[in-house]
């Protein structure tokens, strides 16, 4: 059995820490602000995180290109050449079309390298959604399971992958095509804030609105006990879009309603994801009951 590497996209927001720990690869995408194009580096290191929420604070419209075919095969190749088989975990098709053009480059690849094995998987999540499963991919991975058996695993269990959070605003996520301009409009008023979660169709879905930030963390927090699983390849990442205090803030929240101290791993939400939820954004991911709403649809 061949070794295989794992390797998501910039969509997973996978900073270095974290795909060093778990010996995660990526595929960089690129995102473009007044006229200037910047790679989308989990690991900013163009432009500082700070930096880019800046921009938009300041009014600035970021724009995200997916990645290409060609990007695709100049990183499957380099790993294939080294006698690597690829499993690769690609950010939701509902929020971003790169996904499509990792499978013909693995088209292209396999035509040129008929031994070598690549499966490319649309996980329907995004975000740290999708940085869980590459850890739970490498989980499995060590304990010395095959391409197929892990690729079989990620299909199969998908939907266990939970995103729960909220923004400070819909705006970012309207001018995106990220959710409705109904719910943006509702989301605006009176201070009510959208709890956002990844649904089974792969996209943002406002499921609930309440009133006021800490409110919305406390009913987050409820609703992940709900969830909430303790599985082997369990892990707990909150993003934040530069609002560090709040993200420690909801950590403490989390770990009181949960009724124990959980190790979670606090980090900031990447270029691709933050540029579609402005700053303010808080989320919270782990692994949990199978995510059902939407299923039917």
């Amino acid at each position: 059995m061949r070794d295989f590497v794992i390797i998501t996209d910039s969509g997973s927001c996978m900073g270095k820490t974290l795909r060093n720990e778990y010996d995660i690869k990526y595929v960089v995408l690129s995102f473009s602000c007044n006229g200037t194009t910047y790679p989308a580096d989990l690991d900013w290191k163009k432009i500082s995180a700070h930096e880019f929420y800046d921009l938009m604070r300041e009014g600035n419209r970021i724009l995200t290109s997916q990645a290409l075919v060609k990007d695709y095969v100049d990183v499957f190749e380099k790993y294939i050449l080294e006698g690597k088989d690829i499993l690769y975990l690609g950010c939701s098709s509902k929020l971003s079309a790169s996904v499509k053009n990792s499978f013909i480059a693995k088209d292209e690849l396999l035509n040129k390298y008929p031994d070598s094995k690549i499966i490319c998987i649309d996980t329907l999540r995004g975000s740290y959604a999708l940085a869980l499963l590459c850890i739970a991919a490498s989980y499995y991975r060590k304990e010395g399971k095959s391409l197929e058996e892990v690729a079989n695993w990620i299909n199969d269990n998908k939907f266990t992958s939970n995103m729960e959070g909220t923004v400070e605003t819909l705006k970012y996520l309207k001018m995106s095509g990220r959710v409705s301009a109904t719910s943006a409009f509702f989301g605006g008023l009176l201070n009510i804030k959208p709890i956002i979660i990844g649904d089974a169709l792969g996209q943002n879905y406002a499921i609930e609105k309440v009133k006021g930030r800490r409110v919305s963390l406390e009913r987050i927090a409820e609703r992940m006990k709900e969830q909430y699983l303790d599985v082997p390849h369990q892990k707990v990442i909150i993003a934040h879009a530069d609002c560090y205090d709040e993200a420690v803030e909801f950590k403490n929240i989390i770990c009181k309603t949960l009724g124990k101290e959980l190790d979670i791993t606090i980090d900031y939400v990447g270029p691709c994801t933050g540029s579609a939820t402005g700053p303010g954004m808080l989320c919270v991911y782990y692994f949990g009951k199978e995510v059902l709403v939407n299923k039917d649809n």
